[in-house]
């Protein structure tokens, strides 16, 4: 695609590869912690001068509860800015993941396929060790095989 396109998106390319999904979401995390240092910053320099900020006749308590409001608002845009960092961690980390499972499903794919085809179409080596293991059996089971039913009793126990 050129960028001359009216439906180019330069963030096309950036979607279609898990590693450079995750390295511009790093670099969107990278200026988001910057934006919160500078807001907490302000949030306790605002905290200061609004406990400070005294009108006459208050008590020590008035400066505080008039400033509770700004800093409880300052907190929850910081936290909404710590959750958003931490969602843009995982949507990195989902994005990986997400290539990784297509990847995966398609060997699981196969796999069961050859599975389905092994119960279809059972193989003929198998019948062939039985006849020769009748009379023999392995000596580490500590059984031996009976040759008639007659031999049922006799049979040793481990």
């Amino acid at each position: 695609m050129n960028s001359n396109d009216p439906n180019y998106s330069p963030l096309r390319d950036v979607a279609q590869s898990p590693e450079a999904t995750a390295r511009y979401l790093a670099d969107v995390r990278r200026v988001l912690l910057d934006i919160g240092k500078n807001l907490e910053t302000l949030a306790m320099e605002t905290r200061v001068h609004l406990r400070d900020t005294h009108v006459e006749g208050d008590r020590w308590y008035h400066a505080r509860l008039r400033a509770m409001p700004v800093e409880k608002a300052l907190g929850s845009v910081l936290k909404d800015l710590n959750d958003l960092t931490a969602g843009l961690e995982k949507s990195a980390y989902k994005r990986r993941a997400h290539d990784e499972a297509v990847v995966n499903t398609a060997k699981e794919r196969k796999e069961k396929e050859l599975e389905r085809q092994r119960k279809k179409n059972p193989q003929q080596l198998q019948a062939a060790p039985n006849s020769t293991q009748q009379g023999a059996q392995s000596p580490s089971s500590g059984y031996s095989v009976p040759t008639s039913i007659y031999d049922l009793g006799n049979r040793e126990s481990a």
